[in-house]
């Protein structure tokens, strides 16, 4: 089961990088489907937008980091310890009335995923 637990590590935090790259690639694209409305158009909202890229992408490589030169607990600690920006990104989106559907389905699946994989890594149970 440690192969499951280290695949859906990696499976996550790919999957963060690429969304990053994506924020910095093609900002107002990825935006869209945030959750919230688009931001005015104005010289600078690519670069506003383009910072949660960075956020992710780091977030993503933390976790290949801890996979490579860490021990499986810690990867469950930095995956639960994570799960709080999905977490956050959807409560911030139901507070401004954003899309629930993105809210719940993206944001807080992705929390919840995250969760389910990092509490057994944590205490070993794989």
């Amino acid at each position: 089961m440690l192969w499951f637990a280290n695949g859906a590590g990696l499976l996550l935090a790919l999957a963060i990088i690429a969304i990053g790259t994506g924020y910095i690639a093609s900002p107002t694209t990825m935006m869209r489907s945030f959750g919230l409305p688009l931001p005015e158009d104005g010289p600078n909202v690519a670069w506003w937008l383009g910072l949660k890229g960075v956020r992710d992408i780091v977030a993503g490589l933390l976790v290949l980091a801890f996979m490579m030169w860490g021990a499986e607990r810690e990867v469950g600690i930095v995956l639960l310890i994570e799960a709080m920006i999905p977490a956050g990104d959807m409560l911030l989106i139901l507070a401004a009335k954003g899309s629930t559907k993105s809210a719940f389905g993206i944001h807080g699946l992705t929390a919840v995923i995250m969760v389910l994989f990092a509490i057994p890594t944590m205490i070993g149970a794989y």
